[in-house]
């Protein structure tokens, strides 16, 4: 009996470790598991609350877009009897060059166009000291000239103006300033009535 039980002993004694190892691996499986069924309900959740804002989107972007279509139909296009481009530069060739592409659009968008340059240039001269202390009777003159080209336009719409003037703008070259003038036609203000004729 004596010689029966070490064997026993040892054999319970090596087991127990086994066994605590299985219930370990056991819990972390389950604690695997548990977080896993929490990260599926987390992503449920976050999708429900997705749809619910894609919901939601899409009415505010449906919402915009009728007022605005409601808005497009009820305000009218404007009506530009002149559209007048005034083109500054100290290159009178390039002035010149962009006013023939200019022209060639507007003839594009099937729009009475013409041009015309005036012929002095508008001068500018700085006399300053050759030198900065001393010499008053020695000076240097510098000029600076400004070549003037004109564009007009006749008898276009709103957008068909924006459109123009977008694709001219884009291509304006180098040192060369650009002004629009614009003249619109509108209709007479309710308070304005024809003259009511006196008849004796």
């Amino acid at each position: 009996m004596l010689s029966g039980s070490p064997s026993t002993t040892s054999f319970i004694t090596l087991r127990y470790p086994l066994a605590l190892k299985r219930f370990g691996i056991f819990n972390i499986t389950y604690k695997i598991r548990k977080k896993l069924n929490m990260l599926k309900q987390i992503i449920e959740k976050l999708s429900r609350l997705q749809l619910k804002n894609a919901q939601n989107s899409l009415r505010v972007y449906y919402s915009t877009i009728t007022e605005v279509e409601e808005h497009a139909e009820e305000q009218l296009d404007n009506l530009y009897k002149i559209v007048e481009l005034e083109l500054r530069g100290n290159d009178p060739a390039v002035l010149k060059s962009y006013a023939k592409f200019a022209v060639m659009a507007g003839n594009h968008f099937n729009i009475q166009s013409k041009t015309w340059t005036l012929m002095k240039p508008m001068h500018e001269r700085h006399t300053v000291l050759k030198s900065v202390h001393i010499y008053k009777k020695h000076r240097v003159q510098y000029e600076v000239r400004t070549y003037f080209a004109f564009v007009q336009y006749k008898y276009l719409t709103g957008s068909t103006t924006d459109t123009l003037l977008e694709y001219i703008q884009r291509n304006l070259p180098e040192g060369v300033a650009l002004k629009t003038s614009k003249v619109e036609l509108q209709a007479l203000p309710d308070y304005i009535s024809a003259p009511k004729s006196n008849k004796s």
